[in-house]
């Protein structure tokens, strides 16, 4: 059994649904699951407490979450010394276009350039469009964005693109790696990301 923490950032809520299917596959393993919100982050809540730590993010306009940047800036050198995992939830991973899949792709690694962390494991997921929770001009964007990329540009109701069997395997995956890893079956952290 390991100890995992499972961090996440979301801005409507559909990281926070992701975040919560991941821990239910890892607690069903039997591993010790702490889910926590980067905005409610306790102040003394650090990687290194953890044997192993998935950290997921939204992506909006083109950004990751700005908290989960922080964490994973500030705690680059804890996660990179055992087993990690990131999940991403965007429109660009909700549709069959390689151009498309290729842009949320590059959200990653410039997530990770720019923080120097180096995760086992990667998910790319399809998030939602929660046109009921956005105020006018966030709509607007959205729906442009929207038209192009998915094409559900009716305001009137919320759209959900997460494919959660492939969520299942995610966690699964991670949770194999983590228990090969800890049992000593592994060698070495980073650069085996699956994508």
């Amino acid at each position: 059994m390991a100890s995992v923490l499972v961090l996440f950032g979301t801005d409507e809520g559909q990281t926070a649904k992701v975040a919560a299917r991941i821990e239910d596959v890892l607690v069903d393993r039997d591993h010790d699951v702490r889910t926590v919100d980067v905005d409610a982050l306790p102040d003394d809540l650090r990687a290194a407490a953890f044997d192993a730590v998935l950290v997921g993010s939204s992506i909006h306009v083109g950004a990751h979450h700005s908290g989960v940047r922080e964490f994973v800036r500030a705690n680059a050198e804890a996660l990179n010394a055992r087993p990690t995992g990131f999940f991403q939830l965007s429109l660009s991973s909700a549709v069959d276009d390689p151009e498309r899949r290729a842009e949320a792709a590059e959200y990653v690694d410039d997530l990770l350039d720019a923080t120097g962390w180096h995760p086992d494991r990667i998910g790319l997921f399809g998030g939602a469009l929660r046109y009921s929770k956005y105020g006018f001009l966030k709509r607007l964007l959205l729906k442009r964005i929207a038209r192009d990329a998915t094409g559900d540009v009716d305001t009137s109701r919320d759209y959900e693109y997460t494919d959660w069997d492939e969520v299942e395997g995610f966690a699964a995956d991670f949770a194999g790696f983590v228990e090969n890893r800890l049992d000593g079956g592994g060698s070495g952290t980073g650069g085996d990301a699956h994508r």
